[in-house]
């Protein structure tokens, strides 16, 4: 999550240790847009579909964000911060662009 941060800082994110606890995810009542981070694996692909699952189930739309290589810190490390933005501008929400996209720093504490 903090290779996401650097890229889309004004993203709420929660984080999970494992794919199980992905899965496990309980989802807010007022949710109504879901943007999944998945690693490029089977325990991702599974984990982010089961979530995926459940949001629609709630009426919440669900969108994988998806890495090019195995996740988004060895995107990160191998490509660098342009193009990373670049892969995750694609895979967001035309809307969300603008929204989360910005290259102000992250405010701390």
């Amino acid at each position: 999550m903090a290779s996401l941060r650097c890229v889309l800082p004004k993203l709420p994110m929660a984080a999970a240790l494992s794919a199980n606890h992905l899965a496990a995810l309980v989802l807010p009542l007022t949710l109504r847009h879901l943007y999944i981070a998945r690693d490029a694996d089977a325990a991702g692909e599974l984990a982010a579909a089961a979530l995926t699952e459940r949001a629609m189930a709630a009426g919440v739309e669900a969108i994988a964000l998806s890495p090019r290589l195995g996740d988004f810190n060895e995107d990160l490390r191998t490509f660098g911060l342009d193009d990373l933005r670049e892969a995750l501008r694609v895979q967001l929400a035309p809307q969300d662009v603008a929204r989360f996209m910005s290259f102000a720093a992250v405010e701390t504490g």
